[in-house]
This record gives structure tokens, C-alpha cells and sequence, in this order.
């Protein structure tokens, strides 16, 4: 049976369904999405087709509802369709959206069993840029297959969109909203930098660079390590799930996977992705930005528009530029280093803002709710 939390909402509701609610960038998307909209009066049900997990009960203490499916193998997909498909009939929702490659394929097949024909929308959520098509070929194949089924496709990247049309994607219609950064979450803090410097062991005046994945390949830690090992002047420091495990250099430390992400930026003076492919719009290199770290990232996704004049992009799974770009960010005058801290604060609170995110998934999903008593061609508008 499947679990659901929270209580219960009336039409017209927007319908999320996601893999997963563990800690990663496009959970933390949803929740802030589904809570900023469920507090303005639009409801919002989150069905999560795998297991319980880090997000839940903050959603259901923000009034969203909660599903969870228990879903833990491919032989239980079918029924898990089925299920959705009877919570689409049961909440009756103005928009189904669909998260990622596995939600959105749950969502466009739940959706069709659903409705044979409605207007109710189908939105798909498109998270990833450059995937590898030897990990991820099959999914993204079904996908192209699918992609016709959707009213809507919502990219957070722009290098996304144009790599799914590239690979055979051809959405009805396809906008692009990045992620937005809570500025207000993600700010300098002097005394949670000194108390953790403390804790940690890390001198006051020692310049630190935070890495912030689970361990997987398309974080590509080998080479964020070399490049560290490269750049013994620089304190590292390693969080997400997995990083306990893998063995680091002398100036680097692996914290495992922790939940005070904002203290431990405050930490840090520099900010580094070393993904080899796949990300579209990093949240972590645009949520260290928010707290004033100084952005090195490899040029995956949107990482060159995110970044701007703020830090340094370099090729992916190149370790002598990344040691170079880590060890000019660590350099230099510290004047220009405060310049480049400033800029990269101002850069998110100006061009990435959570409210500008929260407002353009608003307007699309206001379409939703208004075509319920428009023909089924109406326009959606432009987010």
C-alpha cells in the first residue's frame, strides 16, 4: 500500500511525481517549488515513486501532500503506473508533472491510462545536459520515444534543452527556467566560517574549496583529487554521500554526507564542480556564488552563464586546468579575490533569485488550472 502523508488538497492541484526525495539538486528544487506555491494558495501533491526519504516530512510539515510508492525494483513499475494513474483520477489535478527521466516517464504513461482525453497537462522536467549515453542511453531513448506526449517540456538549462532535441526529443513546446538560489539561506556567515574552521581544524587563514557530490561517476572525483593533490596550498573539503570512502590527499578532508551545506559554504572560499558530464544547472556551484565563494567549475551544462565574470571554467576531466583555475583563485591580490566574492553574490542575487524561478513555474502552472475551462489548444504562456 502505498503511503501518503500530509492532508488532503482539492482541485485544482498540480501533481508532482518524482524516483526518489533524497538529497540531490532536483529534490531540493521540488520541495522549494511545491512549498513556495503550496503557501500561495496553489496545491501541490508530491508522489515519490521510490522509498521514504530526506524530504518528506519537510513537505508534509509545509502542507504538501506526500505519496510514496515503496516502488525498489523494475518488476514493480506496472503496478506503480496503475497507482499513479488512480491517484490522477482520485485528485483530479489541473497539471501531472513529471521530474526527471524516471518521473517523467512514470508521469506520461500514468497520465495517458488516465485520461484518454483530457486537459488536464502534462508537464515534463528536464534536469541534465551531456549525459553518457552508455550509462543512460535507454532511458533517454524512451524518452525521445514519449516526447510527443507532453503539453510542456521545462529545462533548467539551456544546454538541456538543446542536448534532448539533439538527441531526439521533440516536445510540443520547451522553456527554460534555471534554478533559483535562496540568497537569504545562502549567505556569508563570519561566525558559522570561524566556528567550523575551529571544529574542523582548518587555520583562520588557510584558503579552503568545498566539493559538494555523492560519489558517482559524473561528479568525477578522480580528477577533482588530482587536481587537489596538485595544489597542496588549498585546503579541500569533500561532502556527499560516499566521498567517506575514498582516499584523499594530505590537504584534503571527506566529510561524508551532511545536512548544514549552508554553514559549511561559509566555510569555504572557493567553490568547485568537477563533473565530467550531465549536470545542467549546478545548484552547488550557484549556491556556494550565493554565499560569496569564488566559483571553479568544469564547462558542463550551464556552468559558463551560471559562473559569468565571477571565477573560472574549465575543460571537463582536465586535472592540470582544474589545479590551475584552483590555484588562481586561491592567488592574487586579495583585493581581487574580494572583487570576484562580491561579484559572484551579486551575479545570483540578480540573475538566479528563487522568487524569479518560484514566479515563472507559477505562471505556467496558473495555464494549468486555466485550462480546465479553455479549449484544449489554448496557449501556455511565456514563464
Amino acid at each position: 500500500m502505498a503511503a501518503t502523508l500530509g492532508r488532503s488538497v482539492s482541485a485544482p492541484v498540480i501533481l508532482h511525481i518524482i524516483s526518489g526525495l533524497g538529497i540531490g539538486g532536483a529534490e531540493a528544487s521540488l520541495v522549494q517549488i511545491a512549498t513556495a506555491l503550496q503557501a500561495r494558495g496553489l496545491p501541490q501533491h508530491v508522489v515519490c515513486a521510490g522509498t521514504l526519504d530526506d524530504h518528506a516530512e519537510e513537505l508534509r510539515l509545509r502542507g504538501v501532500g506526500v505519496t510514496v510508492l515503496g516502488i525498489n525494483s523494475a518488476a514493480y513499475l506496472p503496478g506503480g503506473i496503475i497507482r499513479i494513474a488512480r491517484m490522477i483520477r482520485k485528485l483530479d489535478p489541473a497539471v501531472v508533472q513529471g521530474w526527471m527521466y524516471h518521473g517523467n516517464i512514470l508521469a506520461a504513461f500514468a497520465h495517458r491510462l488516465a485520461y484518454r482525453r483530457t486537459r488536464r497537462r502534462l508537464y515534463w522536467n528536464l534536469r541534465a545536459s551531456n549525459m553518457d549515453a552508455a550509462r543512460y542511453g535507454r532511458v533517454i531513448r524512451l524518452g525521445a520515444m514519449l516526447s510527443r506526449w507532453p503539453d510542456l517540456m521545462i529545462a533548467n538549462s539551456q544546454a538541456g534543452a538543446q542536448f534532448h532535441i539533439d538527441h531526439g526529443f521533440r516536445p510540443r513546446r520547451m522553456v527554460v527556467i534555471g534554478n533559483g538560489i535562496d540568497t537569504q539561506k545562502f549567505r556569508p556567515d563570519a561566525d558559522a566560517r570561524a566556528a567550523l574552521r575551529a571544529q574542523l581544524g582548518i587555520p583562520a587563514d588557510a584558503v579552503v574549496a568545498i566539493h559538494a557530490a555523492r560519489v558517482d561517476p559524473m561528479k568525477d572525483h578522480p580528477a577533482l583529487l588530482a587536481a587537489m593533490a596538485a595544489v597542496p596550498q588549498v585546503h579541500g573539503l569533500l561532502v556527499g554521500a560516499g566521498t567517506e570512502t575514498l582516499r584523499v590527499p594530505e590537504n584534503v578532508r571527506a566529510l561524508g554526507l551532511r545536512r548544514d551545506l549552508a554553514r559549511l559554504y561559509a566555510t569555504a572560499d572557493i567553490v568547485v564542480s568537477s563533473s565530467a558530464f550531465g549536470e545542467g544547472f549546478s545548484n552547488v556551484v550557484a549556491e556556494g556564488m550565493s554565499v560569496g565563494l569564488i566559483p571553479v567549475a568544469t564547462d558542463v551544462g550551464d556552468a559558463r552563464e551560471i559562473v559569468g565574470d565571477a571565477g573560472y571554467v574549465v575543460a571537463p576531466s582536465d586535472v592540470a586546468s582544474l589545479a590551475g583555475a584552483l590555484a588562481a583563485a586561491a592567488s592574487g591580490p586579495a583585493a581581487d579575490r574580494l572583487a570576484r566574492s562580491l561579484r559572484a553574490r551579486a551575479r545570483m542575487i540578480g540573475q538566479f533569485p528563487l522568487s524569479m524561478t518560484i514566479e515563472a513555474y507559477a505562471r505556467l502552472y496558473d495555464s494549468g488550472c486555466a485550462a480546465l475551462s479553455e479549449p484544449a489548444t489554448a496557449p501556455l504562456p511565456t514563464p
